[in-house]
């Protein structure tokens, strides 16, 4: 048994502040007294900038216990609380706050012993590490020193110790195979276990997925299926038993998608019944497939350990460095890399050690052969099964550096977002922000600027050296780059004083969205302004800028036809990996080159009539009182077209899953609107359709509570009904806001409250902690609630008691935006009319937050929505048979204070008239 770290330590919350001497007693004290002992001498805290958010004092300091668990075990998981850091390390959780400081004692002993222990299993690195952390004054340093022995054998470098990936040979194009119904079932039921239970709905499920894997009858005409699974179906392994056998009996590559990356790791966890974590070569069978913003870039985390980064984000990249040589995958987002590590840092420093900004130099980084990126596309390339993200199964689908990987057997789970994915993907969006990193990569770094930014010329130096006519395409790119904005566009903006065309556009965008502002919204809030009647500076701003845009697309073009001559006449010089980089210029200048030719189109419909397929606008986006990017806007009205064209044609198979595909109004499922939302229609398709019903009790388990009497807009009786809410159901609530705005001014009036109470409260915007953190601690502690806004509706999966019930502050209303007016018009014309095309997308928010509540057949819990005219056509976003209630909020904590399932049968209600 460790012994306590005789140091002082320090807890705040918002109950209060405690205090623990080196070997004393522990006391509570002020805020005041705290900041004073903490700059007086390093006290041992946890998560210092949510310490100092609560003493409200941001320049606290001292020796963190997270960044001390990142170093003694890198990629290893840990609750950033004190209960998770005790479980983490098999210590007593506090009973209380005042427990607290003895236990970040008794952690950093324990800490500090594993790296005495023989059986540390993270040893090696630790001590060069060290000697780089000290060099940079890190708190924890001096502690450690004697306590991490020097290694006999010098260590090696991370960068010659991280395995290298090999190539392989293209994987054959997939055999035609046809797998029937019984052999379906036979695997599902090898693969959910002897003995478990027998879902009919999930084998009803397992059958219709099968067909989407079928050979295809004609070119451009792939197998679609809509497939409608309510929670509870088993979704996951019904359409892995197809996949795997497909995968298995063709040698070919199933991709399933998600929007969600907390449905990424349940995926990978269940892939693991169908596949072996390695196959007898050692390759794995799945692979996870991000962005390449995902991942660690080695160029860049050598640049930040070689003076890059410097005071703090220095720190973090030598902990980052710790983790790379242990990760599994290089995934430093939603990966193995804990997600609170970059938050402890303030600065983005997570962000700077990934490829933001698409300058990856492919075979011309020293680090190539190891890059965690390379490997990934590799290992998904011979994959059986590719787990991946909406956004990058489309744009791998539309760009992909190698056709013959292409997805051609998709499964889209959490298929209600593909309409959004395909909203974003295939739009366009000049902007200020957009057109400097073009700048950036074109041209190279800023003067003054850190980091290891390279222009077209540092990148294609020996090409251009070569090639006269390369090198002459690159010398006049750059010139004609000097067009875009450039550091300090945003001020000069401001000023009146733009510099070039595109700051010059930007300028007239700026004043004319200004001038048409009618919202009245203060400043924090985006505003903008649709494309019509536009002023005749804009429209002939808008011509020179195009003209610019032409001057840099042009020998961006010229380039890359250079860049293919040479290679087809490759000269002696130009070996596999200068292949390899000239390959990767030639697809980053591809997409670049789309790019500007998309800014080109929308500069050339402005002032000329509207283009019925596209909505266009002009938006300045602000946020906390500050402008941070001018732009124009242009979004499909239909952008399942172009998904369409791109993903479907394609495919052979395609796949959507959802358990809320189809709306469902009073009439029973609308899947004439799902088959629409599909894009099928746009390649005459009529797609399969399949509905499994979810096997859950929701009569029995769940309960909706409406509260009528909490007047809209007042923030005092709401931040109230918050707090009794939490307190009746003894935490455990989930809350979700329309308005960032609102739930900030509601935490604000009731976290302390709450805390004295034994009830933490955690909040989106609010604490300094990512989402998935943030998710993490609620679903650990059945006591704690967590308020948030759309990012919790329905990537939130937290089974049990830790999550019982959920609030809604209001009908979660559509945000009355142009591009949701030019769409709700255009739904004007079709049964229903504009209404229902709102009570759609109301519906289908109503539905998602439902299902946060209800995720396995033992959960129960109550829906409550504090909205006084809820109205009754809405009703059917939930579950049928599931008891809706209009009641007071005394009445309504009463109910939650019982629980579900208690004498509240007879009592239900459903409302069957309401004033609309």
């Amino acid at each position: 048994m460790s012994q306590p770290l005789p140091l002082p330590s320090l807890h705040a919350s918002h109950a209060g502040t405690w205090l623990r001497d080196a070997n004393g007693a522990t006391r509570g004290c002020s805020k005041g007294e705290a900041v004073m002992a903490a700059a007086d001498t390093p006290l041992l805290l946890m998560n210092a900038p949510l310490v100092a958010s609560r003493l409200g004092y941001p320049d606290l300091s001292g020796l963190d216990l997270l960044e001390l668990f990142a170093f003694v075990h890198p990629a290893k998981f840990c609750v950033p609380t004190p209960k998770g850091l005790a479980d983490a390390l098999g210590l007593d959780a506090p009973s209380d706050d005042a427990d607290v400081p003895l236990l970040l004692q008794q952690a950093a002993g324990a800490l500090v012993a594993t790296c005495e222990s023989e059986d540390w299993a993270e040893r090696e690195g630790a001590w060069s590490s060290l000697q780089s952390l000290a060099r940079l004054r890190w708190p924890w340093a001096n502690v450690l020193a004697p306590h991490v022995a020097k290694p006999q054998k010098a260590e090696k470098w991370l960068f010659t110790k991280l395995p290298e990936w090999e190539e392989t040979p293209d994987r054959p194009q997939p055999a035609q195979v046809l797998i029937d119904e019984p052999e379906i079932e036979a695997h599902l039921e090898q693969l959910t276990g002897e003995g478990a239970e027998k879902r009919e709905g999930q084998r009803l499920f397992a059958r219709g997925a099968g067909g989407v894997f079928a050979p295809r009858d004609a070119q451009k005409r792939p197998h679609v299926l809509l497939a409608q699974a309510g929670t509870g179906i088993g979704k996951t392994l019904g359409y892995l038993a197809p996949a795997s056998l497909w995968a298995a009996q063709s040698g070919g590559t199933v991709w399933v998608s998600t929007y969600t990356k907390n449905l990424q790791r349940q995926l990978r966890r269940e892939s693991t019944r169908a596949w072996p974590a390695t196959r007898p070569d050692g390759s794995p069978p799945v692979v996870v497939r991000k962005g390449r913003e995902n991942y660690l870039c080695l160029l860049n985390l050598e640049d930040a350990l070689q003076g890059g980064f410097a005071g703090r984000p220095a720190i973090l990249a030598q902990l980052v460095a710790r983790w790379a040589a242990y990760t599994q995958d290089g995934d430093m987002i939603g990966g193995d890399l804990p997600g609170w590590l970059g938050t402890l840092f303030r600065k983005r420093g997570i962000a700077a050690l990934t490829d933001q900004r698409g300058e990856c130099v492919y075979a011309g980084c020293p680090h190539y052969r190891k890059c965690f990126i390379e490997r990934s596309a590799r290992n998904a390339a011979q994959a059986d099964l590719v787990i991946a993200n909406h956004a990058l199964v489309m744009v791998n689908a539309a760009r992909g550096r190698d056709i013959a990987s292409r997805p051609t057997r998709i499964v889209f789970d959490e298929g209600h977002h593909v309409f959004d994915a395909a909203d974003s993907t295939f739009s366009a969006a000049l902007t200020g922000q957009e057109a400097i990193e073009l700048r950036r990569w074109i041209i190279g770094p800023e003067r003054n600027s850190r980091g290891r930014r390279r222009g077209l010329a540092a990148r294609l130096a020996d090409v251009a050296s070569y090639d006269e006519a390369g090198g002459d395409a690159v010398e006049a790119a750059i010139e004609a780059a000097e067009a875009l904005p450039s550091d300090g566009w945003l001020g000069r903006l401001a000023e009146g004083a733009p510099s070039g065309p595109l700051e010059a556009l930007l300028a007239q965008v700026r004043a004319t969205t200004f001038a048409r502002d009618e919202s009245g919204l203060e400043a924090g809030y985006g505003i903008e302004t649709e494309t019509a009647q536009l002023p005749g500076e804009l429209v002939e701003a808008a011509g020179t800028a195009a003209q610019a845009l032409a001057q840099i697309r042009t020998p961006l073009l010229k380039l890359a036809g250079r860049l293919e001559a040479v290679l087809e006449d490759a000269p002696d010089w130009l070996d596999g990996q200068g292949r390899a980089r000239i390959e990767g210029a030639r697809h980053s200048l591809a997409w670049r080159i789309d790019l500007v030719a998309a800014w080109e189109a929308l500069l050339s419909r402005l002032g000329g009539p509207a283009d019925p397929e596209f909505v266009d606008w002009l938006a300045v986006d602000r946020n906390d009182a500050r402008e941070f990017d001018v732009g124009l806007y242009r979004h499909w009205l239909d952008p399942m077209k172009p998904f369409a064209q791109v993903v479907l044609e394609q495919s052979h198979g395609v796949m959507l899953t959802s358990a809320t595909l189809t709306d469902r109004d009073e009439t029973g499922p609308d899947w004439e609107h799902a088959i629409a939302k599909s894009g099928a229609p746009h390649l005459e398709l009529q797609p399969k359709t399949t509905q499994a019903d979810s096997p859950f009790d929701y009569a029995g388990r769940a309960e909706v509570l409406i509260v009528t009497d909490i007047k809209r807009g007042d923030i005092p009786a709401l931040a109230g009904a918050y707090a009794r809410l939490i307190e009746a159901s003894d935490g455990g609530v989930l809350g979700l806001f329309t308005a960032i705005r609102r739930m900030r001014a509601v935490y604000g009036r009731i976290a302390d409250r709450l805390a004295r109470a034994g009830l933490p409260l955690f909040a989106q915007h609010v604490d300094p902690i990512d989402t998935g953190t943030l998710t993490d601690i609620f679903r650990d502690d059945a006591r704690a609630s967590l308020l948030g806004t759309d990012a919790l509706r329905d990537g939130v999966d937290v089974p049990g008691r830790s999550l019982r019930c959920v609030v809604m502050e209001s009908v979660p209303w559509p945000r009355p935006t142009i591009l949701h007016r030019a769409r709700r018009a255009a739904a004007a014309e079709q049964a229903g009319g504009a209404q229902r095309y709102d009570d759609r997308i109301i519906r289908a928010r109503l539905a998602q937050a439902f299902g946060r509540l209800i995720r396995s057949k033992d959960d129960a819990g109550h829906f409550v929505v504090l909205s006084s005219a809820f109205p009754s056509r809405l009703l059917s976003a939930f579950p049928e048979g599931t008891p809706v209630i209009r009641l007071t909020l005394d009445e309504a904590l009463q109910r939650v204070a019982k629980g579900v399932g208690k004498d509240t049968q007879d009592e239900a209600e459903t409302a069957e008239s309401e004033e609309q």
